[in-house]
Formats: structure tokens, C-alpha cells, sequence
């Protein structure tokens, strides 16, 4: 406990918690988003995106996770269009996988950039998060909630059938539009605090362990904030104390904490009602 209690001294550590406590609050709430839309491929083709995204920013001199964030969020909106049909935006993921690697590795090699540099924002770095960073986060902490309480009619209809959101009068195409672009600024955001590889910590993993206790849209929104602070601000103190490196251990932490809740019958999840 003095070790943490040390460690906690420290600027970047410091930070790093803020982070997590603020990324702990929006991001479940995407993660809930992306089960409940069943788009889980879009976290693997915002990653590949990002990559695209910190290649420019490293060529033409500007901040890599900025142009991250930008391309991410236009990508996003240019998508929705293809939601319309259930297995229209599952498809385009893949196609934009293979386009976004591809350019991404062809950018770095035509113009000499180091892509190591690139490559290290993919595996993340929960201790050198930067204020920049932390303040995406926290937009994101007050936008995502708040996009959630204002709409969350919509939203629940949304996530539950789209052909009955669109005969009850939801503006369906705006709405996605609006989702997918938070889904991927998001996405592109945690990069920094987990890696582009293991930001399922803080966005899929919280969101199926809510899912599993809560038993409404608005149940499974405060559980996956409550699952989404324990896990990763567990993990983080248990990677200080035994100096793991904080990446893994929040998934693994998550992980496990997730498998042990889908391991309990159903039935023992009186708490879940509680929450409606």
C-alpha cells in the first residue's frame, strides 16, 4: 500500500486515474451502444482507421490521435448509410478493415515515417496520457449520458428492433448517424489508455457484464458504468501494486469478472432489479 501510495505521487499516475474515472463513465455507455446496435466488428475497423488516422498525423506533422479522432468520426458518419440492412454495415466493417491497414502501411512505407511510432498508440499507454487526452475523455463523459437521457426513448427502440423504431416514428438514420460517430470518437479516444488492441476493456467488456445483470436499457446503462469503473480501476491499482503492465491487466481483470457473472444462473441477479 506505501508503493501505491507513492506511486499515486506521481504526476502521470495521477493522470492516468483521472483518465480511467472519466473514461470509466462514457465509454461503457458506447460499449452498451455497440451490443446493442450488434455491430461489434466496428471497434476492429475504428482501429484500423486510427492507425490510418495516426499515419497522416505523423506525415504531415500534425497531433496523431487528433487526426485519429477527425478520420474516426468522418468514418463513422460516412457508414450510416449502409446500416439500413442488417448485414450491410457488418460487411462494410470488413471491407474498411482491409482498406484502412492497407493504406495505412502503404503511407508509412512511401514516406519513411517510423512506424513504430504508429504502432505503439495500438498497444497503449495508460501512463503517458496527456491533458488533451483526458479532456476528450471527459467531453465524452458528460456527451454520452446526456445523449442517452435526452434520446433514451429512441434509443431503446433503436437498440431493439430498428424496423420498430422507424414505424414509431424515430428519425432512425439521424440517430444511428449520431451513434455511430460517438461510437467511433470513442473508440479512436481510448486508444491512449488501453491500446487500440485492448480498448474492449473500457467500451465491450463492462457492456456484457451489464447486459448479463441489467434487465432494461436503462438497467444495463448505470451497470456497465459501475462494472466499467470496478474493472478498470481495479485492474489499474492491481497492475500498480504487483507492476504488471496496466493494458492487459484491465482486460484480463474485465475478462474473468465478465465470465464469472455469464458463469452465475440468472436467477441470482435480484440486484438487477434495483436498477430500473
Amino acid at each position: 500500500m506505501n508503493d501505491i501510495a507513492v506511486l499515486l505521487e506521481l504526476p502521470s499516475v495521477r493522470l492516468a486515474v483521472l483518465a480511467l474515472l472519466l473514461g470509466s463513465v462514457g465509454l461503457p455507455i458506447v460499449g452498451v451502444f455497440i451490443v446493442g446496435l450488434d455491430i461489434m466488428p466496428v471497434r476492429f475497423a475504428m482501429m484500423h482507421v486510427a492507425l490510418l488516422g495516426i499515419a497522416i498525423g505523423l506525415l504531415i506533422g500534425l497531433d496523431p490521435l487528433l487526426c485519429a479522432l477527425v478520420l474516426c468520426a468522418f468514418t463513422g458518419g460516412a457508414l450510416t448509410p449502409m446500416a439500413r440492412s442488417t448485414t450491410g454495415l457488418s460487411g462494410a466493417m470488413g471491407l474498411l478493415m482491409t482498406l484502412a491497414i492497407a493504406a495505412a502501411l502503404l503511407l508509412l512505407s512511401i514516406s519513411g515515417v517510423n512506424a513504430n511510432g504508429a504502432f505503439e498508440l495500438l498497444w497503449g499507454s495508460i501512463l503517458a496520457t496527456r491533458l488533451e487526452e483526458v479532456v476528450a475523455l471527459a467531453a465524452l463523459a458528460v456527451i454520452v449520458p446526456l445523449l442517452f437521457w435526452l434520446r433514451r426513448r429512441d434509443l431503446a427502440l433503436l437498440l431493439h428492433d430498428r424496423e420498430l423504431a422507424l414505424c414509431s416514428g424515430v428519425a432512425v438514420e439521424r440517430l444511428t448517424l449520431i451513434l455511430l460517430v460517438v461510437i467511433a470518437v470513442a473508440i479512436a479516444s481510448a486508444i491512449r489508455l488501453t491500446g487500440a488492441l485492448l480498448v474492449d476493456a473500457l467500451t465491450l467488456l463492462p457492456a456484457l457484464a451489464a447486459r448479463r445483470v441489467g434487465r432494461s436499457l436503462i438497467a444495463m446503462i448505470r451497470w456497465s458504468v459501475i462494472f466499467g469503473l470496478a474493472f478498470n480501476v481495479g485492474g489499474f491499482f492491481l497492475a500498480l501494486a504487483f507492476d504488471f503492465p496496466p493494458g492487459p491487466t484491465l482486460v484480463l481483470v474485465g475478462g474473468v469478472c465478465t465470465l464469472l457473472l455469464h458463469a452465475v444462473p440468472s436467477t441470482a441477479f435480484h440486484l438487477g432489479r434495483a436498477f430500473h
